[in-house]
Order: C-alpha cells, then sequence, then structure tokens
C-alpha cells in the first residue's frame, strides 16, 4: 500500500509540474543560475589549485652555507630538515656543482668568467634548498635555521645567508590568496543557494494557492497529509533534476569554447578536459545540489503555507 502510494505521488508531481509549466519554468531557470554558479566555483576552484600548486612549486627556502663549512655538517642539517614533517624536499648542491651552474649561466659573460679564472679558487658554498608542503610554514623553517642548530661542531655557524625574508613577502601573498579565494567561493555559494531556496520556496507557494481547489477536495474525501504535501516536494526535486540537467549540458559548449583560453592563461589546465575527465563527480555535485536545494525549499514550503 505504502509503495502504491508512493507512486501516486510521484506521478501528481509530474502531473503538477507539467500543469504548471510557465512556473516551473521560471523556478528550473533560477535555480539554473545558481547550479551554473557552483560549477563554476568547481571550475575556478580548479584553475586556482592548478596555479597556486605551480606558484607553491616555485616558492622555496635557499640556505647558502660559508665556504669553509664541511660537507659532513652541511648533509647532517639536510638530513635534519629532511625529517621535519613540514618539509617536503631538501635539494643538496655542493661547491662544485654550484661553480658549474654559475658558469653555465653566465657563459656569454667572458668578463665574468675572466674575474672567477683570476679569483684561482672557487668563491661559493654549498646550499641546500628547501620546499615546505605549506607555504605558511615557511616562518618555522626559516626561524629553525636561525637559531643555533645551524652551528658546526666547534661551534661557529656554517650559514651565510637564508633568502627566506627576500621570498616573505611572496610567501605571505599566497598564503593571503589561498585563504581568501577559498572564503569568498564559500560565501557566495551559502548566499546563492539562500537565493535560490527563497524563489523555489515562493514557486511553491505559488502552486499551492493555485492547486487549493484540488486540496480542498482531497481533504474532504479524507487524504492523509502525507499524501498531500508530497506531490509538492516531487515538483521541487523535479525543479533540481531539470537545473541540473541544462546546467551540465550548458557547460559542455562553454568550456569547449574556454579550453584553450585557460590553458593559454592558466598554466595548462585545459578547463574542457578537466570537465569531461570529472564529468562523474561533477555530474554527481550538481545533480544532488540541485535535488538538495529543491526539495528542501518545497519541503520549508509546505510546512508553512500547507496545513494539513
Amino acid at each position: 500500500m505504502l509503495w502504491v502510494n508512493v507512486k501516486r505521488i510521484i506521478r501528481s508531481g509530474f502531473l503538477n509540474f507539467g500543469r504548471n509549466a510557465f512556473v516551473s519554468l521560471s523556478s528550473v531557470l533560477v535555480m539554473v543560475i545558481t547550479l551554473c554558479t557552483i560549477g563554476a566555483l568547481i571550475f575556478v576552484s580548479a584553475i586556482l589549485n592548478a596555479s597556486l600548486q605551480e606558484i607553491r612549486d616555485k616558492l622555496d627556502i635557499n640556505v647558502y652555507f660559508i665556504t669553509t663549512a664541511p660537507e659532513a655538517d652541511v648533509i647532517t642539517l639536510q638530513k635534519t630538515l629532511e625529517s621535519m614533517p613540514e618539509v617536503a624536499l631538501v635539494t643538496y648542491t655542493s661547491r662544485e656543482q654550484a661553480l658549474e651552474d654559475f658558469k653555465k649561466r653566465h657563459e656569454n659573460d667572458e668578463t665574468t668568467l675572466q674575474a672567477l679564472e683570476e679569483l684561482g679558487e672557487n668563491p661559493l658554498g654549498a646550499s641546500l634548498n628547501v620546499k615546505a608542503k605549506n607555504p605558511a610554514e615557511y616562518q618555522g623553517i626559516a626561524d629553525y635555521l636561525s637559531n643555533e642548530s645551524t652551528l658546526s661542531t666547534d661551534g661557529t655557524s656554517i650559514v651565510d645567508k637564508v633568502n627566506y625574508y627576500q621570498n616573505k613577502v611572496a610567501i605571505d601573498r599566497l598564503t593571503s590568496i589561498i585563504d581568501s579565494a577559498e572564503r569568498l567561493g564559500s560565501v557566495l555559494t551559502v548566499v546563492l543557494i539562500v537565493i535560490s531556496v527563497l524563489i523555489t520556496f515562493n514557486t511553491i507557494r505559488l502552486a499551492i494557492f493555485i492547486s487549493r481547489e484540488e486540496i480542498s477536495i482531497m481533504r474532504l474525501v479524507g487524504a492523509n497529509s502525507f499524501y498531500v504535501r508530497g506531490p509538492f516536494v516531487v515538483v521541487g526535486t523535479i525543479y533540481g533534476v531539470v537545473a541540473a540537467i541544462f546546467t551540465l549540458l550548458l557547460f559542455y559548449p562553454i568550456t569547449f569554447w574556454l579550453g584553450g583560453a585557460t590553458e593559454n592563461f592558466f598554466i595548462g589546465l585545459n578547463i574542457f578536459e578537466y570537465y569531461t575527465t570529472n564529468f562523474g563527480q561533477i555530474f554527481i555535485i550538481i545533480l544532488l545540489s540541485g535535488m538538495a536545494i529543491g526539495a528542501l525549499s518545497s519541503y520549508l514550503a509546505v510546512r508553512k503555507y500547507l496545513k494539513v
């Protein structure tokens, strides 16, 4: 009996959706805008993450050692840094490798190369390149490198310079961008969901008003509250499903058109390839979001305006 009632409620929901076509279309269009915004946030997040990851990969701390620093002490410091949980990678560059790299960078600068030859010795010290797992953790790494742990066995510091403070502005700015982007995306999504719920809420209220005579007859013949309210919740859910389908169809030509532009301007991320590759995940997010918004707004409307 329950299954029969559920089928009747679903059938009534589809009938109400088709009967109030203009009202249904207006609600669907509003929800399409909301779901497009949610989808756009997914794409913007993917672009932002790809761009920020590229920037993260370029951020680092370089630790330059004095020329007399014992290689064993440098290697010991490298191993200590690698054992720190906030450190992702430490790369060691010996004095000899630093000299070779310097010559390659200035291979067309005869004056610099001649000056280097006149010195008669290698003026460059070894160095460590340190990459953190999170940009916010560079400060702690720099503080560690500035304390007594960088002393050699004879009590003399082997560190000549740590370039964290030259990169500090870029690191702090990147951290701020990441935090601000996450907050802005969350706030924008919440605002648009609330607007969509309110509009769908009022649409269901209008549908209740239009069907007031039918509802009165159903009450007279003894229909229970579940049977009377159910079709309106089904209608709201249908709004969400239809809006999700329209949104996903719209994304195909839009992402196809923007794919080349995003690949050229956003560090190689083609938004169309991202859409097709992650279509299943995006489909589930958009569909569930549409159904949740439609069902929630309908449920709130029937509880407030449909007293059975």
